[in-house]
């Protein structure tokens, strides 16, 4: 089993940052493909950013430039950065890892931008 505890949200003003970190516990987590989803109220949830065990990442074009995604395989931890941070940011994010086929998530953690 694969077991995902997510950390770091919370409310900042527009134009701040957070980190938000992941970490991944179970057997193979290693080698999953890693992303941070988000699901902001009345739309659809999205990929925000993905990295693959190789390191190739993937962001949204709605954050790119402004969100980093990044593993720290020693430590079995995915953070994702975000700056500049929008009111539109305003969601619930999300860790999923994607192994051997099966799809793990974690359970969330709220992120509010507002002044």
């Amino acid at each position: 089993q694969v077991q995902l505890v997510e950390s770091g949200g919370g409310l900042v003003q527009p134009g701040g940052s957070l980190r938000l970190s992941c970490a991944a516990s179970g057997s193979g987590v290693s080698l999953a493909t890693m992303g941070w989803y988000r699901k902001a109220p009345g739309k659809q949830r999205e990929l925000v950013a993905r990295i693959a065990n190789a390191g190739d990442t993937y962001y949204a074009d709605s954050v790119k430039g402004r969100f980093t995604i990044s593993g720290d395989n020693a430590k079995n931890t995915v953070s994702l950065e975000m700056n500049s941070l929008k009111p539109e940011d305003t969601a619930v994010y999300y860790c999923k890892a994607e192994l051997y086929g099966r799809y793990y998530w974690g359970q969330g953690t709220q992120v509010t931008v507002s002044s």
